[in-house]
């Protein structure tokens, strides 16, 4: 069954016009727009639709403020659609639209929907060759200079959760998603079977320091794709022309999935990420258990407090889980061994 990638996004907001200004900058191109309502469209076909919390909100959606409060996930076909509804509609309520969309709510609270998407098509970018001492790839020619970021796609949500275990349950057994690493004590990152991204949904855990210790479900960021890290910059650059406020952490990149990132606060609720040169990985990725803070951060422009003494380098496979539904485990003596467990500064492999 594939499940593409996201196809819509619905944010509820509390002020829809500075939505809707935040995201003009930011790079994305308003399709269908009103006083109530505004759809940008980005090239590979996904919505994103700015409405207003108080009067259009999401039917069933738990999550507290503003922020995306419904994502509808891109199906390749009517028939796998119908498979994943007759999942769903064992213990809960389905609603559907006119156009075929069913609509849901997963154990965790989160609303989400499935739609045919014929229009999906992955955008075809292009990146300046690389030198480096010893590896010339660009004589003659300098790199291109671009004015701003336009993402091209979406790539990922994130929702802060109070059980990310019973979400990731869900999606793998119900909707197919597949694990692919496991922040300790912080989260889990899942992908959709219908993309070769590292991450489609991560659920950060709400009880965790590290998100607040609040317990909510909140919506927490959206990433939308880029090029490039020169495009990252260009973003970045316009946004804070602009007069948005600028990033906390500034430009980096993680170790789990290895993107890069910069985010933005974002009036239409928790943040907006540009992303690029994620890890991509199919089935025959090992899904691995990674140290909370050893996995969030490889380094930053503007280091957080934790990070100036390192945090421990320790990651190992995942124990057992896997990345389909069904009770399928490693026999004793196919259990990959632990890697890279040691302390701060060292590694072992």
């Amino acid at each position: 069954m594939a499940v593409l990638g996201i196809e819509t996004v619905i944010y509820c907001v509390e002020d829809v016009h500075r939505s809707v200004d935040f995201f003009e900058d930011f790079g994305l191109r308003a399709f269908e727009r009103d006083d109530r309502r505004t759809r940008f469209k980005l090239p590979d076909s996904a919505n994103v639709i700015i409405q207003a919390l108080a009067h259009d909100a999401v039917p069933g959606s738990e999550v507290i403020g503003s922020g995306v409060h419904e994502i509808i996930w891109g199906v390749d076909c009517q028939e796998h659609i119908d498979q994943l509804v007759a999942r769903l509609e064992t213990d809960r309520p389905v609603r559907r639209d006119a156009d075929g969309t069913v609509h849901f709510v997963i154990d965790g609270g989160i609303a989400m929907g499935l739609r045919l998407w014929p229009t999906y098509r992955m955008p075809e970018t292009s990146v300046d060759p690389i030198n480096s001492p010893g590896n010339i790839n660009r004589m003659n020619v300098h790199r291109k200079w671009i004015a701003r970021a336009v993402p091209k796609r979406l790539m990922h949500v994130v929702f802060l959760v109070p059980d990310p275990e019973l979400c990731m349950k869900f999606m793998r057994d119900r909707l197919d998603f597949r694990l692919t690493d496991v922040q300790r004590g912080l989260g889990i990152y899942m992908r959709c079977d219908g993309s070769n991204d590292h991450h489609t949904i991560f659920f950060f855990n709400s009880r965790s320091q590290m998100a607040g210790a609040t317990g909510e479900t909140r919506f927490h960021h959206a990433n939308y794709h880029v090029t490039d890290l020169d495009e990252i910059m260009a973003g970045k650059l316009h946004m804070e022309r602009r007069g948005w406020p600028a990033s906390p952490a500034g430009l980096g990149r993680h170790r789990i999935g290895s993107a890069l990132f910069c985010y933005f606060p974002c009036p239409a609720g928790g943040e907006a990420e540009y992303g690029a040169d994620q890890d991509q990985i199919d089935d025959g990725w090992i899904p691995r258990s990674w140290d909370g803070l050893f996995g969030y951060l490889h380094w930053a422009h503007n280091s957080p407090p934790y990070w100036i003494e390192g945090p421990n380098w320790e990651v190992s496979f995942d124990d057992g889980s896997v990345d389909h539904p069904g009770d399928i485990r490693p026999r004793p003596y196919n259990q990959p061994a632990r890697v890279g467990v040691g302390k701060a500064g060292s590694r072992r492999g």
